[in-house]
């Protein structure tokens, strides 16, 4: 979520409850944070020197805004164009391609090639699992049981190929 905040933070300052805002206006579709999660996070990035928190000129309330410093930009830029790792990569996935208009056109193939090749090694694990699991003698007794649960893998194996050639529409457009 730190990445997530800090290229939310490179369009400019940004309280915590408009970083809040940002997460239910749409972002919160494919990542889920609450607004401690997200008072946490954003005292991270400050932790880390990678943000500033500053007065708001305009408030009369004492407003503070948290601002981007160039270590956070470079450290933000670092995890666009990192591997993604994890069990469930589909949510980082997804904030890598929400932020990627704020990438350098020049690095945004790099992100997208990354991204697919996470994509496509999942894929190959599915793959293998299914052709392994289709070689399986399944019991009678157990068939429909079996029906279903290989359904679910054939699901992934779709979804993964279905990801694929979104990502590739994504660079070719």
């Amino acid at each position: 979520m730190q990445f997530l905040i800090l290229g939310l933070l490179l369009d400019g300052p940004l309280s915590l409850y408009d970083v809040r805002k940002r997460f239910a206006a749409g972002i919160s579709l494919f990542y889920a944070a609450s607004f401690g999660s997200i008072q946490r996070a954003l005292g991270q990035v400050e932790s880390k020197g990678w943000v500033t928190r500053v007065d708001a000129d305009d408030s009369r309330r004492r407003k503070k805004l948290y601002v981007i410093e160039d270590s956070g930009r470079r450290a933000w830029r670092e995890w666009m164009l990192s591997p993604i790792t994890g069990s469930d990569p589909e949510p980082t996935m997804l904030a890598k391609v929400y932020l990627l208009g704020s990438l350098p056109a020049a690095d945004r193939g790099d992100c997208l090639r990354m991204l697919r090749e996470r994509i496509a090694a999942d894929a190959d694990r599915l793959v293998s699992l299914a052709a392994e699991l289709d070689e399986t003698e399944i019991p009678d007794d157990v068939r429909e049981v079996y029906r279903y649960r290989r359904a679910t893998l054939d699901h992934g194996i779709r979804a993964q190929a279905l990801t694929a050639r979104w990502l590739d529409e994504l660079e070719t457009s």
